[in-house]
């Protein structure tokens, strides 16, 4: 099959997806509505893993960190300052940018299994501040009863679950867009070409370690926007919504879609949040076991994931002298 087929073809099934979720609001009940919201949220967090772990190369269980930062910045501006989402967006992903920067020195220069470990560290050491800065975010029992947001200014506030959820749809189809947008930009390639062969690009010239930077601030820039969506979903937030569990099936969700693909990071994301929201009705006490037991099964039948992982291995026939990607192609004709 040829790629322009598969891209149609890609590209068919993703019309499909949108209209599926533009329409879900009419077709659910507002209970369904209310968690299909909040599962965007964590999708949209869920793209925010696949461009450190998939683009860049760098696997983290740290990206609820920028998104707890994300939220709590959101929910205090909306109790204090201002309802107008805009503001929320821009608040929240500066916050989620901000903590993300500050890692920076913690993150970019590890590697492999001490990044993961790295940043689960930063993720569970936010979490435990939020538990215990109780002026600030309520401690554990979190901040309750957030004031509903108007998207912009002059517009009614989003009073019912259909409003709420129509907003996190674009939210997130906007970002999403951008992410795919950046990627096919010369800073998508250099990070593609990084993560394939960090040597190469170090020995072109390039700073690997800056573009690295600038991959993990707008991942948590992204994370916090998401944290934004999901104060509008559910006007409650606590730290319980950003423990290691939440962490993990973001990376299973990635995982599963393929850790190459954003859009399917996406949709596996959502995929397995979903699955665990249903679980948990219907397995009370059982849902993390068979989560866990889709988790080995999907790193032993699908180990790059639904979508291939491209990039890793030189395709049978490539001249030795020849890069090993499109993208190192990119980057070396980029230099020429």
């Amino acid at each position: 099959m040829s790629g322009a087929v598969i891209r149609r073809a890609r590209g068919g099934i993703a019309a499909l997806v949108l209209v599926g979720l533009v329409v879900a609001p009419w077709v659910v009940d507002d209970y369904t509505t209310a968690i299909l919201a909040r599962t965007l949220a964590l999708a949209l967090v869920g793209v925010s893993v696949a461009l450190l772990t998939g683009v860049a190369g760098m696997p983290t269980l740290g990206q609820t960190a920028p998104y707890a930062a994300g939220a709590y910045a959101c929910a205090v501006v909306g109790s204090r300052i201002s309802d107008v989402g805009v503001v929320h967006l821009v608040v929240a992903a500066g916050a989620g940018a901000l903590l993300a920067a500050l890692t920076v020195p913690l993150v970019v220069h590890a590697r492999g299994v001490i990044v993961l470990m790295i940043t689960l560290a930063i993720g569970e050491l936010v979490v435990t501040v939020l538990g215990r800065w109780r002026s600030v975010t309520g401690g554990t029992d979190g901040l309750a009863g957030i004031p509903a947001v108007r998207p912009f200014w002059g517009l009614p506030s989003l009073a019912s679950d259909q409003a709420r959820y129509l907003y996190a749809l674009v939210v997130v189809a906007t970002l999403v867009g951008a992410v795919l947008m950046l990627l096919r930009t010369r800073a998508g390639l250099v990070l593609r070409a990084g993560r394939d062969d960090e040597t190469r690009l170090r020995a072109s010239g390039h700073r690997v370690a800056l573009h690295l930077s600038g991959a993990h601030i707008a991942a948590g820039a992204i994370a916090g926007a998401a944290g934004s969506v999901l104060v509008v979903a559910q006007q409650y937030i606590s730290p319980a919504d950003f423990g290691f569990d939440t962490s993990a099936l973001l990376l299973l969700g990635v995982v599963i879609g393929g850790t190459t693909s954003v859009g399917g990071a996406l949709v596996g994301a959502a995929l397995v949040i979903a699955v665990r929201d249903w679980l948990f009705g219907v397995l009370p006490g059982h849902a993390p076991l068979v989560l866990g037991a889709l988790f080995v099964a999907t790193v032993y039948l699908l180990p790059t994931g639904v979508n291939r992982a491209r990039g890793r291995l030189r395709p049978p026939g490539t001249p030795p002298d020849q890069p090993a990607t499109q993208e190192q192609a990119t980057v070396a004709e980029l230099h020429r």
